[in-house]
C-alpha cells in the first residue's frame, strides 16, 4: 500500500509541477508473452481467469508453492524456484491482477477471491497439500490459506508478510484510493517506478537496470494498473490475530532488518499469534530478501522446508539474526 502511495503522489507531482503528460500506454501482450513467459511457462484456465503459471521440479516430490508482492510477478522467485527444483516440485504463478495473468475477469480482488483461486490451482494440479511460501501481499494470502485451509498446507514461510495494521492503514476502514490515482493507468515513467522499488531494497545498489525494466514492462501488461486500482480500493484490513492463532502448519518468519515498506517490528506481532513460528532476520536486507541477495536468504528457508523437525515442539524459538 505504501508503495502505491508513493507512486501516486509523484505521480501527481509530475502531472502538476511540471505540466507535462507522460501518457504511457499499456502493452500489447503478445510480445510481452514473448519475452517473460519463457518455456516453463504455461497458461491454465482456472476459476475463471488464463493463470501464468510455472510447475518445475519432480512431480512426486513434496510441493512448494511461491505467491509474490504487491506489483510483482512470479518472476520475482527465478533464484529461489531453480535451487528448490532439485528437491521440490515448485509451483508459482502470477496472482489475479499482476503479471501475465492480467486483470480478473470477475473484478473481485478480495482476500477470499485470492484463497479460492489459490485452491483451485492446486487443485487442478493435483496438489491436496503444499508448503507455501509468501512475501509481503503474498505472505498475506498465505497465512489466510493456512488458517482457513489448514489440511493443505504442510509448511508456512512468510516473507515480510501483510497484515497488521500501520499509520493511515486501519482496521475497519475500506481503504481510500486518492483522485490523483486516476493518472495511473495512463502514465508509468520509468525513473518513477525505479524510485518506488528503491526502498524494497537494503542496499539500493543492487536494484539493476533488468529487474526495473521487468517491474515497468509487466505493469503494463493489459489491464494490470487498473487491476491494481481496484484491488486497493477493495482492501478492508481487519486484525489478524483470531486467524493467525488458527494456523497449525509450522512457520517460519523471514524479515530484512532494513525493510523500508513493512516494519520489521511487525515480526513480534506474528510471533506472539502464531504458534510454533520462529523468526530468522537479515541485517542489511530489506523488503525482497528473494532478490536481493538470493543464495543468502534461501539458506533457512530451504534447511526449513527440507528438515522434518526444526525445533518446533509447541513454542515459539528465539529470533534468529543472520549477517
Amino acid at each position: 500500500m505504501k508503495l502505491l502511495t508513493v507512486m501516486l503522489l509523484l505521480a501527481a507531482a509530475i502531472l502538476i509541477g511540471g505540466g507535462i503528460w507522460l501518457y504511457t500506454p499499456d502493452r500489447p501482450r503478445a510480445p510481452l508473452e514473448a519475452k517473460y513467459a519463457g518455456r516453463e511457462s504455461e497458461f491454465l484456465q482456472i476459476a475463471g481467469l488464463r493463470l501464468h503459471v510455472r510447475d518445475t521440479g519432480p512431480r512426486n516430490a513434496p510441493a512448494v508453492i511461491l505467491l509474490h508482492g504487491l506489483g510483482s510477478s512470479l518472476h520475482t522467485w527465478e533464484p529461489w524456484a531453480r535451487a528448490l527444483s532439485q528437491r521440490f516440485r515448485v509451483i508459482r504463478y502470477d496472482l489475479p491482477g499482476f503479471g501475465l495473468t492480467g486483470a480478473d475477469p470477475t473484478g473481485d480482488y478480495s482476500d477470499a477471491r485470492g484463497m479460492a483461486v489459490l485452491a483451485a490451482l492446486m487443485d487442478a494440479l493435483a496438489v491436496p497439500q503444499a508448503s507455501l511460501v509468501g512475501n509481503s501481499m503474498g505472505g498475506k494470502l498465505a497465512w489466510m490459506f493456512a488458517a482457513e485451509h489448514p489440511a493443505r498446507v504442510d509448511k508456512l514461510v512468510l516473507i515480510s508478510p501483510d497484515g497488521f495494521a500501520s499509520p493511515g492503514f486501519e482496521y475497519g476502514k475500506q481503504a481510500e484510493v486518492p483522485l490523483i490515482a486516476r493518472v495511473l493507468p495512463y502514465t508509468l515513467p520509468r525513473f518513477m517506478l525505479r524510485m518506488n522499488l528503491v526502498p524494497a531494497y537494503g542496499d539500493p545498489s543492487l536494484l539493476t537496470n533488468a529487474v526495473v525494466d521487468r517491474y515497468r514492462d509487466l505493469m503494463l501488461a493489459p489491464g494490470v494498473r487498473r487491476a491494481l486500482l481496484a484491488r486497493t480500493a477493495q482492501v478492508r484490513l481487519e486484525p489478524p490475530e483470531p486467524l493467525l492463532r488458527r494456523i497449525k502448519a509450522p512457520t517460519l518468519l523471514i524479515w530484512g532488518e532494513k525493510d523500508a515498506l513493512i516494519p520489521p517490528g511487525n515480526a513480534q506481532d506474528y510471533l506472539r499469534a502464531i504458534p510454533n513460528s520462529r523468526l530468522v532476520t537479515f541485517t542489511g536486507l530489506g523488503h525482497v530478501p528473494q532478490e536481493e541477495a538470493p543464495d543468502r536468504s534461501l539458506v533457512p528457508v530451504e534447511a526449513f522446508l527440507t528438515q522434518q523437525d526444526w525445533g518446533f515442539a509447541g513454542v515459539n524459538a528465539p529470533p534468529q539474526a543472520v549477517p
